[in-house]
């Protein structure tokens, strides 16, 4: 089981649809098993007769809830990248877990992850999704329902990683083997060509990379755009949501760029000049 802790992100579209593996679709109930687990609050802010599956949207807009309740909450640093993004995969020989044990991983990884505390009214919002074989995703919102941050602890890598080795212990799964350091093996100097690649990588960078957080927060605006009344709201949705598609454009043409950069060039082999031919000399008789 390995599990990694995604940069967090603006809002949760992005996750969702990664958790999905798709877009979040607007309409359509998900399937009942697909959101195996979620903070213990949401029981009691649903009805009885409310529907019996919630959409992907519904559940987009129930994690994103507490940045609109709390516009003015930020982080340490100041910032407002309150989504949460773990994955968890299994190894490719481990069995198929059932609903109910991936239910008991989902809870176990967000109380080691910290944004749940048993009996802690005033938590983070969080669901785990089972929608893609041998994974799991946990999405939460670290603005609680006070107002406050929750800031994970500082070894929260390694208590997810503990935790894991833990969950592979109860449920019998395949533990992840520690394998040993290769010998460090002395490598040339990058060349000038290599080190452009690497910028232009780091700007097309799908996770981390300046293009895609301005591309998140203009989907996360297209959203919200979109849930506004009249038709206005629709046709700036539809705007914003044209100029995402062209930064994703630029961010495939950076990478384009980043890949032909670092391609290996072949070194230019002089042709040999050809060969002088001198008519055979005549004897004379």
């Amino acid at each position: 089981m390995i599990t990694r802790n995604n940069p967090r992100a603006h809002g949760p579209y992005e996750p969702l649809g990664e958790a999905l593996g798709r877009s979040v679709p607007i309409g359509g109930g998900l399937p009942e098993d697909t959101v195996v687990a979620y903070w213990p609050g949401l029981d009691s802010y649903t009805l009885d007769d409310e529907q019996a599956t919630w959409t992907a949207t519904q559940w987009a807009e129930h994690l994103e809830d507490p940045l609109l309740e709390h516009p003015f909450v930020a982080s340490p640093q100041g910032d407002r990248r309150a989504i949460f993004h773990l994955d968890v995969r299994l190894h490719p020989d481990d069995r198929e877990l059932t609903g109910p044990e991936w239910a008991e991983a989902a809870h176990r990884l967000a109380r080691a992850a910290g944004i749940e505390a048993p009996g802690e009214a005033n938590g983070c919002r969080w669901i785990a999704v089972q929608a893609q074989p041998g994974r799991l995703d946990l999405i939460a919102n670290l603005i609680r329902l006070d107002g406050s941050w929750h800031t994970p602890p500082a070894e929260v890598l390694r208590c997810l990683s503990a935790e894991a080795r833990r969950i592979e212990q109860d449920l019998r799964l395949v533990p992840v083997r520690s394998t040993s350091r290769p010998q460090a093996v002395a490598r040339p100097a990058p060349t000038a060509s290599a080190q452009l690649a690497a910028i232009i990588s780091q700007l097309a960078d799908e996770r981390t990379g300046p293009l895609a957080t301005v591309r998140g927060l203009i989907e996360h605006t297209a959203h919200q755009a979109a849930r506004q009344p009249g038709a206005a709201g629709a046709d700036t949705a539809h705007r914003l949501e044209l100029i995402a598609r062209r930064l994703y454009g630029i961010q495939q043409d950076l990478d384009t760029a980043a890949t032909h950069l670092s391609a290996p060039t072949r070194p230019r082999t002089g042709v040999p000049a050809p060969t002088a031919i001198t008519a055979p000399s005549r004897r004379s008789p």
